[in-house]
């Protein structure tokens, strides 16, 4: 068995099958011999898929960024009695839920 792994288009793959062995000690994942041959394959195409990348130009941004969340306002909020008003329990000014223990 080789330890690279040939692409479909029978480049070899960037990732050999040591490498994928190695990682999939790391992970706890055992492998059988033909599936080390297919993830450096898949290695092999996600890092080309990477080197694409490369390729993609750089813009400049002359754009300031700005917060475009609005200010905090202060409201008036609703009284402890109004807030308690619909709920079904309340004990010593608070709401009553369910016991979970």
């Amino acid at each position: 068995m080789s330890d690279t792994a040939a692409s479909d288009d029978g480049e070899a793959a960037a990732v050999d099958a040591e490498e994928v062995r190695h990682v999939a000690e790391l992970a706890r994942v055992r492998l059988a011999d033909d599936e080390v041959d297919e993830f450096a394959a898949q290695f092999g195409d996600i890092l080309e898929y990477f080197e694409a990348l490369d390729e993609v130009p750089e813009t400049d941004r002359e754009e300031e960024l700005v917060n475009v969340m609005r200010p905090d306002e202060i409201e008036e909020g609703l009284s402890q009695e109004a807030a308690l008003a619909n709920a079904e329990e309340t004990e010593d000014g608070f709401f009553v839920g369910p016991k979970v223990s």
